[in-house]
């Protein structure tokens, strides 16, 4: 484990992040004849073996039937896409984007690249709204998220390369060919379509505060690119200000955010590492430009952990009837390993009056590693 409190810490607040907005973003979610609030499971057992207060897991794998909380940025982006080439005026709707020009929306392609959640995510919104969605993965993604991107009747190509050079290769192709790149990391010139897709996540938020009747004195959040990370912390901020302790954990073989934070120099930075991780959601080499200005501002600590750490969260959340995946499960891992070491419960400010909340965000989508880390032998 890999520990940076953050150099680069301030006060600030960020338009387009806060309850206002999260509000707006909920309505749409909830014009989706499919949506439902997903659990937030109060871990009682799981908080007594941590020795805190209360335990809070927010379980993202029934969102609209995906197994993950990708859907959420997706849909929204793409709705709000939809409308304006439609011409429809006001806030994104299921039922108007829908009703308005078949012809129009099935003429139209939106792109993207991978390491599964958010690919299947933009393929159902595509779906969803009538047009076609091509999606691109890296190498070595698991067989079991290809057949789910492609069931929701995407395109799909799994490249030779890796992550980052996935989502290039994505956004070559999708200028060639005229297709709508809706990615979820932002770069310098093409921040507009990822900001979108970060305000999608807000609902997460918003439910979690409407189910929770504590405010948070910590908060995990997992971050490969920092897209959902950066959304919920900015959120959260609003919500509850300066209190909650927020600490954004990543694998330690894709580090980017705590390369960025460390190097405190204003530039974005890349892993040093292999990105070699079973922890696929996590495994981003460079971080979202937006995301990475906003956690540089608002997040306390920047935490890096091994595959372990995630092998013994999944195994953790399986006691609580939560069925998390290799990234679902990290922030649970790292609290976890945090908690059992004198130093790191000081150092988090963990005490028995804690309450913690986690995000698992996705469900078990390699089933084959889940049961093997879960009920196997690892």
């Amino acid at each position: 484990m890999q520990w940076l409190e953050n150099p680069c810490r301030k006060t600030v607040h960020f338009e387009g992040y806060g309850r206002k907005e999260a509000q707006k973003v909920r309505r749409f979610h909830e014009s989706i004849p499919d949506y439902r609030m997903t659990n937030l499971v109060k871990a009682v057992a799981l908080a007594d073996k941590l020795d805190i207060e209360s335990f809070y897991v927010k379980d993202e794998s029934a969102r609209f039937g995906l197994n993950a909380f990708k859907g959420l940025g997706g849909s929204y982006c793409i709705a709000s896409v939809l409308q304006e080439k439609l011409g429809i005026p006001g806030e994104p709707d299921y039922a108007r984007i829908v009703g308005c020009d078949r012809k129009k929306r099935e003429e139209l392609t939106f792109a993207t690249a991978t390491d599964g959640n958010h690919g299947r995510g933009i393929a159902w919104a595509a779906r969803m709204f009538g047009a076609s969605a091509v999606v691109f993965l890296p190498a070595g993604s698991a067989d079991e998220r290809v057949e789910n991107i492609r069931h929701e009747n995407a395109r799909v190509f799994v490249t030779q390369e890796d992550y980052d050079a996935t989502v290039r290769l994505a956004s070559e192709t999708a200028e060639k060919e005229g297709w709508i790149l809706t990615q979820d990391t932002a770069w310098e010139g093409y921040e507009d379509y990822p900001g979108r897709i970060m305000q999608g996540y807000l609902t997460m938020g918003e439910e979690i505060v409407m189910q929770t009747g504590q405010v948070p004195t910590h908060i995990l959040l997992q971050a490969g690119v920092g897209s959902m990370a950066a959304s919920l912390c900015a959120y959260f901020r609003d919500v509850y200000g300066e209190g909650p302790r927020i600490s954004v954990i990543e694998a330690t073989e894709a580090d980017c955010l705590y390369q960025t934070a460390l190097a405190h120099d204003g530039q974005m930075h890349g892993t040093r590492h292999s990105m070699r991780t079973m922890m696929a959601g996590l495994c981003c080499g460079m971080p979202c430009t937006i995301a990475a200005r906003m956690l540089m501002d608002q997040a306390d600590d920047f935490i890096t952990i091994e595959d372990g750490a995630a092998a013994d969260g999944m195994r953790l959340l399986a006691k609580e009837g939560i069925r998390s995946g290799e990234s679902g499960a990290s922030t649970t891992g790292a609290l976890w390993q945090i908690a059992r070491d004198p130093e790191g419960r000081k150092k988090l400010g963990l005490s028995r009056d804690s309450v913690v909340l986690c995000l698992s965000t996705e469900g078990a989508t390699d089933g084959e590693n889940y049961r093997r880390i879960v009920f196997g032998n690892e």
